[in-house]
């Protein structure tokens, strides 16, 4: 039986749906990717969309979609023809995760924790297991899964310490939803006893799955040819966010970089001139703040010129414009040093996992708990440098520039970071395996039903004899 604080969680998600389509409505206005099947939030889905015996795997934004793309990767290939059905929260999850689809596989909404939309979801497709990527825990999705027998577990788990302290102060909640899941395996083992913490069964420190991600060749080779072309060396602000754009402008206008350096000066003022000896490249975390950040560039006296734009302009301003997405891998080709995004700001960070995987060298600010361990791992291997504001960052990007044995040991130290830390893929695909071989598999909810009438169950919805025989070798 449900416990009473379960059931209250329940009313207040149920009559939260209105605020949330309200949510919903103003976000599509920039993003037109909250616009795309809303009624799939609510446990509606399209008659085509079923199915049973799916490895689930729940990637709610960006970040985790790209985390599962490395994981599908490894599950693919220890076990071909795997069935996929992919769930995401926000539009770039969503986007990202189309380019992982394989024929066969779906993609839908996570459903909106109510009971009802958790049911209809469950019911309609039955998934064999479920993977929740990174941080995706929510109390109804978890108590549902238990009930009907569904392994639910959370892979590549991280949990900060602002986090805990959110979850500490719903502990009625948060207890519940972290005990009720199947396993968990952590990055770290910092977050692993940060999960034991809430009454999560932590199986394993499987480290950070981006750490198996392989930069696109074409991309870096495209950015190498790029590189060689032109004049000066490039510093990239990866992923940045809202706030820290204005705070790399103004430091830069302060050191003159909007304005030519007459030879007199650039004798007095040898910052300056370094700083227009760069080119200057910004590249925005979320899409949608494209066509703000070049008019905030523009605002400050710069020239601006886009990715999106042909390339024979992008020389012609001091500041470029990273405008595309996916492309990550030509961006860190392109850097002889990245600023990371998220870490001037109190936001915890970016990943800099990618960055030491294109053997980009990294300045970071002070806030980097999203990846708190992987940014001391490569501080203690050289393959980054913390400062404590802006101001430091262009400083230490500029000498890094400026040093060419100093960068190049950066560079050799970013590379052997990123490749003494792989494997967690192939830890965490065994185990999503194992685990889906040892449990039978789940029945739909009592008196559900599949798409259009047919009873669950019936000879219209798809079933998947791969996830039937786990214990077969992979090809």
């Amino acid at each position: 039986m449900r416990s009473l604080m379960l059931r209250l969680y329940g009313a207040f998600t149920r009559l939260s749906q209105p605020l949330v389509r309200r949510k919903l409505k103003k976000r599509a206005v920039a993003e037109p990717g909250y616009a795309v099947a809303v009624e799939e939030r609510f446990g509606m889905y399209d008659p085509v969309l079923t199915g049973q015996d799916w490895c689930w795997i729940h990637a709610v934004s960006l970040g985790e979609a790209r985390a599962a793309g490395i994981l599908l990767i490894e599950l693919r290939r220890q076990h071909p023809g795997v069935p996929i059905l992919l769930t995401h929260g926000t539009a770039t999850g969503r986007e990202e995760g189309a380019r992982l689809l394989e024929p066969g596989d779906l993609q839908v909404w996570m459903p909106w924790d109510t009971p009802k939309a958790v049911a209809a979801f469950l019911d309609r497709f039955r998934p064999r297991i479920g993977v929740l990527m990174e941080t995706e825990v929510w109390p109804e999705m978890t108590a549902a899964c238990a009930e009907r027998g569904i392994p639910l577990v959370l892979a590549n788990a991280r949990l900060n310490e602002k986090s805990l302290a959110s979850a500490e102060r719903l502990a009625w909640l948060a207890r519940p939803a972290y005990g009720a899941l199947t396993a968990v395996w952590a990055q770290t083992e910092a977050d692993a006893h940060r999960l034991v913490s809430l009454g999560a069964k932590v199986e394993g420190v499987y480290g950070n799955l981006k750490f198996d991600a392989a930069p696109d060749i074409r991309q870096l080779a495209a950015a190498d040819q790029l590189r060689a072309s032109l004049p000066k060396p490039i510093v990239v602000f990866a992923s940045s966010r809202d706030g820290e754009e204005q705070m790399l402008l103004e430091v830069l206008k302060r050191f003159g970089a909007a304005v030519p350096v007459p030879p007199a000066q650039a004798a007095i003022n040898s910052i300056a001139k370094r700083v227009h000896d760069v080119q200057w490249m910004i590249v925005p975390r979320h899409p949608q703040r494209f066509d703000e950040v070049a008019a905030l560039v523009a605002s400050h006296g710069f020239g601006v010129a886009r990715r999106s734009a042909a390339a024979d302009e992008l020389s012609d301003a001091e500041i470029w414009l990273g405008d595309s997405l996916g492309e990550m891998a030509l961006y860190y080709g392109l850097a002889h040093v990245a600023l990371l995004g998220g870490s001037f700001e109190p936001l915890g960070g970016q990943n800099l996992i990618e960055a030491a995987a294109c053997g980009c060298p990294v300045v970071m600010g002070p806030s980097t708990f999203n990846f708190a361990e992987a940014a001391e791992l490569s501080l203690a291997a050289g393959a980054a440098q913390r400062v404590a504001d802006m101001e430091q960052a262009v400083k230490a990007a500029l000498a890094i520039v400026n040093n060419a044995a100093k960068r190049d040991a950066m560079v050799q130290a970013a590379l052997a970071f990123s490749s003494s830390n792989r494997g967690a893929a192939q830890r965490t695909a065994a185990a999503v395996l194992a685990l889906v071989q040892d449990v039978p598999r789940p029945v739909a909810g009592a008196g559900a039903s599949g798409p259009a009438g047919v009873p669950a169950g019936a000879s219209a919805e798809r079933t998947d004899p791969v996830l039937d025989d786990l214990s077969a070798p992979a090809d």
